[in-house]
């Protein structure tokens, strides 16, 4: 299975609460300009996995416009930023084998997705993920190899 771990774009930095801070304007552009660059990888996601919070919310909606043909998406609680990164990661691959998908876009935040990379890779420290960036894993049964992770600032 292909994993691609996305962090949800630029947000605005305060809002009443923390899952209601949306994006901003770059935001939504690097998060587009990281979506073309993504449609070189991946021709389609079989399953996507979204943080209820409204940035990551508004990223899989600039996301979805470049890959409009997804299979299923789930909004998780397990995706928010306070998450415990082995029940997340548990609750992906198991999301990820009841509906048999080859490539699973998550759009998440940090400290979560740095975590989830540890979580899922042996041995690997918890990367760091710029806003609109992206990181595939490898799936091997429960554990994955790191491929590459790519910043949107650095394909513009």
């Amino acid at each position: 299975m292909q994993l691609y771990l996305m962090r949800h774009g630029e947000a605005i930095r305060h809002a009443r609460h923390d899952r209601e801070r949306p994006l901003t304007v770059s935001g939504v552009r690097h998060t587009a300009q990281m979506s073309e660059w993504l449609k070189t990888s991946v021709a389609q996601f079989q399953l996507v996995l979204v943080s209820p919070y409204l940035r990551a919310q508004q990223t899989w909606e600039e996301v979805s416009r470049h890959f409009p043909h997804v299979k299923h998406c789930q909004i998780l609680d397990e995706l928010v930023p306070a998450a415990d990164p082995e029940l997340a990661a548990r609750v992906i691959l198991a999301y990820a084998a009841q509906y048999q998908a080859e490539n699973v876009l998550v759009i998440s935040h940090m400290p979560l997705l740095g975590y989830m990379v540890s979580e899922l890779v042996p041995g690997v420290e918890a990367p760091l993920f710029a806003t609109s960036s992206v990181a595939l894993v490898d799936i091997m049964g429960r554990h994955g190899e790191l491929m590459w992770q790519q910043a949107a600032q650095s394909i513009s």
